[in-house]
């Protein structure tokens, strides 16, 4: 006889054989009896047994599209990994090497590149400041003008310590500091800053020594106030440098979206961006650091740069010490926002030659972006395909679930019914 927790195990009656109620009981109106069939009692184990077995087959087949939705998962998740990887990767190289096909200002004024030449005779049109005739004394007297104790312990004007890959870069760089910025002396000590200017015992400037007294005797007299930075007195970078580099460049920790990926559009740190002579990449400062991690992180500490204005808003929760767009956008700080048109800089950071500019190993970085580029490309491809398998096993699984489901609805009505024919009860001959 058929059992009745087989029928509590069972799920769903499949159509597939076909049942006639008739042979399985009479009730006989009169005395209210049921009459099991020789049917049900010889072939209701048999049904019951095809009922567990299709069951049995709906679980294994849902455990399968289980277990292949998580296999598409793990690899959907694990080439997340590489390709944030190959992100870390092609972002290190730009750091190092901006590219210039990068997008413009709108309202850019199209100009030819800046050569140092270009960035000497701006400094110098400034005849009245600091920086033109401290540039007028290199000019006329040469390398005898770091003899001068005046201005031995000086170390040249921002605007000619560094270079820059990109016009357009220079130029948002140099509108960022601003002209008296750009036109500051730097000194390595700041024993070098008190002999740029003297004052008498009243406190007031001594014209006649210093750089007064030198602009007056070269018929450039000093106006207005000037800039000095002294290396001595700066807090340099504290971290590591980028492995290999020849330029030397900070190791900084990119900025982060709260999903933890790097925000699109981010192209590097400005302090990453300037390229400085080799002599000046070592041991300047008194204290034995280079121009970059004391002069330049001082100037633009971790200042971001960003491809288009919109990435550059769309980051604005990982942005803390300021940001550039080179489509024209400037951040100076939080909440501090530069809008408008952008300037037309006259005086910026020099186009470095590609000659004295790019180190022998630039050629390689450049083959190894490309292949980056290629990977992750492929990746993507990767990562869409597995996302396809992925969304056919969860609609497989879907429709097996919904099987599933209808098998036990069904099942249950059933086991009730088979409940009622076996109560023991007076049953009546045919």
């Amino acid at each position: 006889m058929f059992q009745q927790n087989n029928m509590q195990l069972a799920i769903r009656i499949p159509t597939s054989p076909a049942q006639d109620s008739s042979q399985y009981m009479q009730v006989d109106q009169s005395d209210k009896s049921l009459v099991m069939s020789g049917d049900m009692q010889n072939g209701g184990f048999t049904h019951a047994e095809y009922i567990f077995n299709f069951s049995k087959k709906l679980e294994e087949d849902l455990q399968t599209f289980g277990m292949k939705i998580k296999q598409h998962e793990d690899n959907i998740k694990f080439l997340n990994t590489q390709k944030k990887k190959l992100d870390e990767s092609i972002l290190d190289l730009q750091g190092k090497y901006h590219s210039s096909g990068t997008p413009v200002a709108e309202n850019e004024v199209h100009s030819h590149p800046q050569s140092e030449e270009e960035t000497m005779e701006q400094i110098m049109q400034q005849e009245k400041s600091a920086a033109g005739i401290i540039c007028r004394l290199n000019t006329h007297h040469g390398i005898q003008a770091y003899n001068i104790t005046l201005t031995k312990d000086v170390l040249g004007i921002v605007a000619r310590l560094g270079k820059v890959d990109d016009d357009n870069l220079g130029r948002l760089l140099s509108e960022y500091l601003g002209m008296e910025t750009m036109l500051a002396i730097v000194c390595r000590t700041y024993d070098g800053v008190k002999m740029l200017e003297t004052y008498d015992k009243e406190g007031c400037i001594n014209k006649s020594s210093g750089l007064h007294g030198l602009g007056a005797s070269i018929g450039r007299n000093l106006d207005g106030r000037f800039l000095v930075i002294c290396l001595e007195h700066l807090r340099p970078y504290a971290g590591d440098f980028i492995p290999n580099d020849p330029q030397r460049r900070l190791d900084l920790l990119k900025p982060r979206l709260p999903n933890g990926e790097c925000p699109p559009g981010f192209v590097g740190f400005a302090v990453n961006m300037i390229n400085i002579d080799s002599t000046h990449l070592f041991c300047f400062a008194a204290n034995g650091y280079g121009l970059r991690e004391t002069l330049f992180y001082s100037l633009f500490s971790r200042l971001q740069v960003y491809k288009t204005r919109a990435d550059m808003l769309q980051a604005l929760p990982c942005i803390s010490d300021g940001a550039l767009s080179l489509d024209g956008g400037i951040i100076k700080a939080n909440g501090l926002f530069c809008l408008g048109n952008q300037e037309d800089v006259q005086l910026r950071f020099p186009k470095a030659s590609m000659k004295s500019s790019l180190p022998e190993s630039y050629i390689e970085s450049e083959r190894q972006m490309k292949e980056l580029k290629w990977k992750k490309e492929k990746m993507i491809e990767d990562i869409k395909r597995e996302q396809a398998l992925l969304n056919n096993s969860k609609l497989n699984f879907d429709r097996k679930k919904a099987e599933f489901l209808k098998f036990l609805a069904e099942s249950s009505s059933y086991a009730a019914q088979q409940q009622l024919s076996v109560k023991p009860e007076r049953l009546t001959p045919r």
